[in-house]
């Protein structure tokens, strides 16, 4: 069978759920689609050719993003003001009243004879009188779970320990909705041989050091008893999802133990709750991270490799948040699934974590030219050749000077992650932070004037540089963002731009 056939026939499996990512590539999701949620290889009423569709999802980017783009980026960051510069009366209009999520949902290995395959054995709660289409966007759903659940394959068999594993994935709609997955695998309670399930707990929200807290909750009482999982699951249900900076107390009994209180706190900045850097920088060098980075201002395609799936959606949640303020715009699947593995044959830019035990599969599929890294042990085993040549020399160095000298003074991960944002923000700001002066508003518009804005730039190696970035994607979007109506109130980046001028003015 050929790739293009095999692929079509992996997608169709499951075409509720996946779709034409809305950036230049088959959005099959964080973990299923991160852009688009129907693959059902369709345009209107139209059925399209692998080729066709690849080749038009990119000349659709700009309109469908000007639809979806809000706040949120993919990788779960704001692009909005964080919960420090907002009044506290102002929470609760910013912050209208969510829930922590949509489904728990567990999946398990059913042995169909030669092989296990991963299926739902329980979901909460049970949804009735859906309408026709809410309830064919549940089937779609609850199909897709299990696949990326186990994405490693269906080579498993009975074991008598093994260390469980947190990771996430994100499906997205082709309204641009996005539903995050947080998985816990674990070897359930019990003597003798058995098989691991997962926990899936299946959220709007994108927060993944809090859901990681609910799911260490999760696992402490399936080692008690199955019952003693959905009191808990309907409490947290039963609470509103918390402002940033803000907690929720939620009681639950336990046998032997009592009534606990169990409080959860969202991260004050909602730009980076759904992402750590500690997994990132402790895999690759401070050389290689840039390299990538680099890569991705350019979208090319970049496939990482790991033996564990927490390391893999980890670290590529970590790559995304770099590019903050810009957003990837193309396939993102944190963790992908062996059944969806020809996606590495695209033409067009992609970031994938792949299961290292897909390795020897992998090499025998035509992959165009791409960055490949294996984060353990943090190594390139493909690459272009020019990556760490992309961003301007000077700029470059002080990048790679910040990372290097203020690493070593990093006592937590929250001010690791503090570091790495802000050496990364002020790249940007070197290198775009003048935008403001070269937007036009008249009374009904505003416009970017890109022209003078890049030339604008006192440095050749920053124009040349500006020149190529200038015609991505998620430069569009950036455009688009600051041309349109949700760009009124100064965010993080704007202050730090505000605060990179304070200081140039007080030097000279």
């Amino acid at each position: 069978m050929s790739q293009d056939k095999r692929l079509l026939s992996a997608l169709e499996q499951h075409r509720g759920s996946l779709s034409p990512g809305d950036g230049a590539s088959l959005e099959i999701t964080d973990p299923q689609v991160m852009q688009g949620s129907s693959l059902t290889l369709r345009c209107g009423r139209r059925r399209m050719s692998l080729n066709r569709v690849l080749s038009s999802t990119r000349r659709s980017l700009r309109l469908k993003v000007r639809s979806c783009v809000s706040c949120v980026s993919k990788a779960g960051i704001e692009r909005s003001v964080s919960v420090e510069e907002k009044k506290p009366e102002q929470d609760s209009a910013r912050y209208p009243v969510q829930f922590f999520f949509e489904y728990l949902v567990v999946v398990s290995l059913k042995n169909s004879g030669a092989m296990y395959e991963p299926q739902i054995a329980y979901q909460f709660p049970k949804r009735e009188n859906l309408i026709r289409s809410q309830k064919e966007e549940e089937e779609s759903l609850l199909k897709a779970i299990p696949l990326f659940c186990f994405p490693d394959g269906n080579t498993w068999a009975p074991l008598t320990e093994y260390e469980s594993e947190t990771f996430s994935f994100v499906l997205t709609n082709i309204h641009g909705s996005r539903k995050f997955g947080y998985c816990r695998r674990l070897l359930p309670r019990g003597g003798g041989p058995r098989l691991p399930e997962v926990f899936c707990i299946i959220s709007c929200l994108g927060c993944f050091g809090l859901f990681s807290k609910i799911l260490d909750e999760v696992e402490k009482r399936r080692q008690i008893s199955m019952a003693m999982i959905y009191p808990f699951m309907q409490g947290l249900r039963e609470a509103a999802f918390p402002a940033p900076g803000k907690t929720v107390s939620i009681k639950s009994f336990i046998p032997e133990s009592g009534t606990e209180i169990i409080n959860l706190t969202r991260p004050s900045d909602s730009r980076l709750e759904h992402v750590d850097f500690s997994s990132l920088f402790n895999n690759l060098s401070e050389e290689n991270v840039i390299a990538v980075f680099a890569s991705l201002l350019l979208e090319r395609r970049v496939i990482f490799l790991a033996e564990e799936l927490s390391i893999l959606s980890q670290c590529i949640h970590a790559v995304a948040a770099l590019v903050y303020p810009f957003t990837w715009q193309h396939t993102y699947i944190p963790v992908l699934p062996k059944v969806m593995l020809d996606i590495v044959c695209s033409p067009t830019p992609f970031v994938v974590g792949i299961p290292r035990q897909f390795r020897e599969e992998l090499n025998e599929l035509p992959i165009e030219e791409c960055l490949m890294v294996d984060l353990q042990p943090g190594v390139f085993l493909q690459k272009v050749g020019d990556e760490h040549d992309i961003l301007p020399h000077k700029l470059y160095k002080e990048l790679l000077n910040s990372l290097q000298s203020q690493r070593k003074t990093c006592q937590s991960s929250q001010e690791l992650n503090d570091m790495v944002t802000n050496a990364f923000v002020l790249f940007f700001v070197k290198v775009v932070g003048h935008y403001s002066d070269h937007l036009k508003r008249s009374r009904n518009e505003t416009t970017f004037q890109e022209r003078p804005f890049r030339k604008s730039v006192p440095s050749k190696s920053i124009r040349r540089f500006l020149k190529i970035f200038m015609a991505t994607q998620m430069f569009s979007l950036f455009v688009q963002e600051l041309e349109g109506p949700f760009c009124s109130q100064e965010g993080f980046f704007e202050k730090k731009i505000k605060e990179y001028r304070e200081n140039r003015t007080k030097v000279k």
